[in-house]
């Protein structure tokens, strides 16, 4: 090999490729953006680029399945009021005041982040109202399943004084003794006033791409996946969701490698595609797999039910801390039956979000039904979260071979919240993730960002570690292993949409995505594991993100 000519050459460095055949390297060299060999495969050779790594661990690139990366760029542009920026109910209406008072008389004040669960309640319609000096609020919770308006919100779509607020079906709309609508709206039924903030502007979702993609690269992520776009009416920003993530690309604002779902009410039926043959799904033929290494289509998103820290959820049994309430299914039993049986068919792969366990066996049902109409091989549809899993579940998971993407930040930010709702029993069930990998399953690793922080460096300690954030333990028996924990962030998101052949270990012909990171990942104190850095990030062999670490 002495007569190639490499494009860069990173060395000094301690990778762990999670390669069975080359566990360990110290220097890696890259051609085309792809991995060509290492150590003495590459010393001696010359190279456009040389990288001295100081001897820092290196990790194959960190990988976010469930990222809504569009949603945190957003976040980071508009008003914070989680609770760390607004710790109590007053702080929060006094950060929209003060956001208000530098905007027009007539200027929308949105914000997201807020936690009742923190904060002790949900902000109301008329505290708003004064607080923006009647200018129209929306406030969208952390969890994205639910929001409040102002009063001044309420009017401008068309409910003045907040009255004849209609219902909604999959949706909630909380309301006084009046009749009123208090502020707050749930599920579907947030579509009654957030239709006049969308479709957002295509420089505004740019904008919200590019910030949300820095982010993410900061966090030493090198993919993500970004659970639902191209809808007002679902998930998404609007019907050309698409082109603003390949005119991110185009402008070089796009560093991290992108796998987009569009959200279901994007697919339609399109008429025949071949004799006796309907086809249900994007123009063209447009499904699953389509694009390249930097962007491409991934599963299709449905929503089947709601959030538990929300208390919406659907569950089989009670709510431990509101009784009565069982949560609700966000489209009737045949509608998302037909959802998931025709986009089986038209071989998309099919990412259902199923937080609570009557939410899972529904989507369950839908799966093997669509698999035993229209076989197909190595389907790999997915549950989002599969928050609240028994037994059973968890072994028709594996039979099935469906794919569960829970996620570890939500054990330790909103973990007190889980365990409120859910009990000291139930509560057992919470996002299982060792009795997966006990039953064979593959699991990756995610966050949900912005519900929760992003940073997957702190998403693999709560693997590891499970406990919220007052300390208490959360379903100890299902903690990973750090290596588990690893192998979940590379090998287990790329294995969820079909890239395990390119992604996920660091080997001869793969991409040359990587993560150096401050200390060892598989070698500290797994309870000093949230407090390692990212040094650097690097995608296609070259350094996207470096904080002193490529040299």
């Amino acid at each position: 090999m002495n007569y190639v000519r490499l494009d860069a050459l990173f060395h000094n460095g301690r990778f762990t490729t999670l390669d069975g055949d080359r566990p360990q390297a110290t220097a890696l060299g890259v051609i085309g953006g792809r991995i060509v060999g290492f150590d003495d495969e590459v010393r001696g050779l010359s190279a456009d680029v040389v990288v001295d790594l100081g001897g820092a661990p290196v990790v194959p690139g960190l990988n976010d399945a469930h990222h809504h990366l569009s949603m945190r760029g957003k976040r980071i542009r508009e008003l914070d009021v989680s609770a760390e920026a607004a710790p109590t109910l007053d702080a929060l209406y006094r950060a929209v005041a003060a956001r208000a008072a530098n905007l027009p008389a007539d200027a929308w004040v949105t914000g997201a982040g807020y936690d009742q669960n923190k904060i002790g309640a949900h902000p109301t319609a008329e505290a708003l109202h004064r607080a923006a000096e009647g200018r129209p609020v929306w406030l969208t919770h952390t969890s994205r399943h639910m929001a409040v308006a102002s009063t001044e919100a309420f009017a401008l779509a068309g409910y003045p004084d907040r009255l004849g607020v209609p219902d909604v079906p999959g949706g909630t709309v909380v309301r006084d003794e009046d009749g009123r609508a208090t502020g707050l709206l749930q599920e579907r039924a947030t579509v009654l006033v957030d239709h006049l903030l969308r479709p957002e502007a295509t420089e505004e979702v740019i904008a919200n791409i590019a910030a949300g993609a820095h982010a993410a690269l900061a966090d030493g992520l090198t993919s993500v996946t970004e659970p639902g776009i191209g809808t007002v009416d679902g998930i998404g920003h609007g019907r050309a969701d698409l082109d603003s993530f390949q005119r991110t690309r185009e402008r070089g604002e796009l560093g991290v490698r992108m796998t987009v779902m569009p959200y279901i009410t994007a697919l339609r039926d399109c008429g025949p595609f071949e004799p006796g043959g309907e086809w249900f799904g994007l123009d063209l033929g447009v499904r699953t797999g389509v694009g390249d290494d930097r962007l491409r289509i991934g599963p299709v998103k449905i929503l089947s039910d709601g959030s538990l820290i929300g208390r919406s959820a659907a569950m089989c049994c009670e709510y431990e801390d509101t009784p009565g309430n069982q949560g609700l299914m966000l489209f009737e039993p045949d509608e998302l039956r037909r959802y998931i049986l025709e986009a089986h068919r038209c071989h998309w792969q099919i990412a259902t979000h199923a937080i609570g366990d009557a939410a899972l066996g529904a989507v369950l049902d839908a799966y093997e039904e669509a698999q035993q109409k229209y076989p197909r091989e190595d389907v790999r549809h997915r549950i989002e979260h599969c928050a609240v899993a028994d037994d059973a579940a968890v072994a028709r998971i594996a039979q099935l071979g469906v794919i569960p993407v829970p996620q570890g930040r939500f054990l330790s930010e909103i973990g007190d919240g889980l365990l409120a709702a859910l009990g000291p029993e139930r509560s057992r069930l919470a996002y299982r993730m060792r009795s997966f990998l006990d039953a064979g399953v593959v699991l990756p690793g995610s966050t949900d960002a912005p519900v929760v922080a992003a940073s997957p460096l702190l998403s693999i300690h709560d693997m590891v570690n499970r406990r919220t954030a007052a300390g208490l333990p959360i379903a100890p028996e299902e903690a990973v292993t750090p290596l588990e924990a690893l192998r979940a962030y590379t090998i287990g998101s790329a294995y969820a949409v079909h890239e395990e052949t390119v992604k996920g270990t660091l080997s001869r012909g793969k991409l040359a995505d990587f993560t150096v990171l401050s200390d060892d990942l598989l070698a500290v104190d797994p309870a000093r594991i949230g407090e390692l850095s990212v040094g650097a990030t690097v995608v296609g062999g070259e350094v996207a993100h470096n904080d002193g670490a490529a040299c």
